[in-house]
């Protein structure tokens, strides 16, 4: 039996993937951006749009990445918007469970969920770094084990939020609109170290039940919390085997959760460069990643392992045959961080040596490395392979233009796909994003 491939559109956010000195290039705050994004997946019937979410513009030595997107709008409003002037495609936002209190991002996605038709969905991330935490209150004060602890609990709140109205909660007169019957909404206990909360939600449960939930994380514990809780993963492996390996591995923990092997997506972040022959592809990869590593993005990011000022050093030679900075000896943890730093910089520094690597080749293989290059019958070729070999769910296509880099995919390849029969031809009436992605639906609609 053919499996069908499941796609999301990734609307370019808080990275280098994309090229802002394009000229073909578009604003990443404006509205028309996101509209004409949207549109366009909805055109190439993409399951869902998949915003990302900067808390903080980032910095380097205390001063702004100009290299980086220099503006972010709040990704709910985004969301809302979009629902006005989009029919079908699902739509998806990173909000984070270390900076938000469950009830009200429930609250705020359980109306997105209503005004879409049922088409919100809900990327749960746990924010880690005391560089974010300083725009809030509590800051950065949470390691990473209470991190997954406050996210397994906020999405296990906010679940029971959206469960909380049952299919006869309100039933009114239609004429005069008074109630007939009223009950049959819980009121949510919800008490742990991190949480107090009696609560009684006030958003009836929308078409899907409740916004669909997917999840980032790659550690043991983000790989558990995936399998208890997501509908989706959003993964960085994109390499066959090592694709295989990690959908082998988060599938195979679904059982201990009374989970079947559909009940959970993985799509992996991927890029792709199209041409004509596979050779003009491979020449427009190396050329679409000089502009997404320029010498000052390169140098940069070995700074921030480095920990040292290497503005003195040339992108485009040898890497620096310097010891790192890993801090003061006295401090906690010294030790670990200071055998973690080298191993990593011995690991580049092989890695260099082996491929003839100058600086720039090494963070464009780390950081730039294109997914898919080819033309689109071979793109369409692998992206097949990977779902029929069970090596993914499908993909969260990344373009690198803004807000026009998903449309010669949308022309070229997605047909393609469904001449392959593995890609629909349209979207179903009503559908819900819980439809789309071929989910069990977790409720019917509350009456009222």
């Amino acid at each position: 039996m053919t499996r069908q491939i499941h796609l999301a559109a990734h609307f370019p956010g808080v990275n280098n993937t994309t090229v802002w000195t394009d000229p073909t290039s578009g604003s990443q705050i404006d509205f028309a951006s996101f509209e004409h994004f949207a549109r366009n997946a909805e055109r190439g019937l993409f399951d869902y749009v998949f915003l990302a979410e900067g808390l903080r513009l980032r910095e380097h030595r205390g001063r702004i990445h100009d290299l980086d997107v220099l503006g972010r709008p709040n990704t709910l409003a985004i969301l809302a918007a979009l629902a006005a002037v989009t029919s079908h495609i699902g739509l998806v936002g990173t909000l984070s469970t270390t900076f938000n209190e469950p009830y009200e991002l429930a609250r705020e996605l359980a109306t997105i969920d209503h005004l879409s038709g049922g088409r919100a969905g809900w990327n749960a991330v746990t924010s880690s770094d005391a560089f974010h935490g300083a725009n809030f209150r509590r800051g950065g004060y949470l390691d990473q084990a209470d991190r997954y602890v406050r996210a397994a609990e906020f999405t296990e709140f906010a679940k029971r939020l959206w469960a909380s109205w049952h299919d006869d909660a309100i039933v009114a007169d239609a004429a005069t609109g008074e109630f007939l019957r009223e009950g049959g909404i819980d009121r949510v206990r919800f008490a742990s170290r991190l949480f107090d909360v009696d609560a009684v939600f006030d958003v009836p449960a929308s078409p899907q039940g409740r916004p669909v939930v997917v999840q980032a994380g790659d550690s043991a514990e983000g790989r558990d919390f995936g399998a208890r809780h997501a509908d989706v993963i959003f993964s960085g492996h994109t390499e066959f085997e090592d694709a295989q390996e990690f959908y082998c591995d988060v599938k195979g923990r679904l059982s201990a959760h009374g989970r079947e092997e559909d009940s959970l997506k993985i799509l992996p972040a991927a890029t792709f460069v199209l041409g004509d022959t596979d050779a003009e592809a491979r020449e427009r990869s190396r050329e679409i990643a000089l502009q997404q590593v320029r010498p000052q993005t390169a140098i940069t990011y070995l700074e921030q392992i480095w920990n040292r000022d290497f503005s003195d050093y040339d992108a485009d030679g040898p890497l620096p045959d310097v010891d790192p900075d890993t801090g003061s000896e006295t401090a906690l943890g010294f030790a670990n961080r200071h055998a973690a730093i080298r191993g990593r910089i011995t690991q580049l520094r092989e890695l260099a040596a082996a491929e003839n690597f100058s600086i720039r080749d090494l963070v464009i293989h780390l950081t730039a490395k294109h997914t898919f290059v080819g033309t689109p019958e071979h793109v369409a070729a692998e992206i097949d392979r990977y779902v029929q070999e069970r090596a993914t769910d499908g993909f969260t296509v990344v373009g690198h233009l803004s807000p026009h880099g998903l449309d010669e995919f949308t022309e070229k390849v997605i047909p393609l796909l469904q001449e392959r029969g593995s890609y629909r031809r349209s979207y179903e009436d009503g559908a819900t994003l819980h439809d789309l992605l071929g989910l069990e639906p977790v409720r019917s609609r509350v009456a009222v």
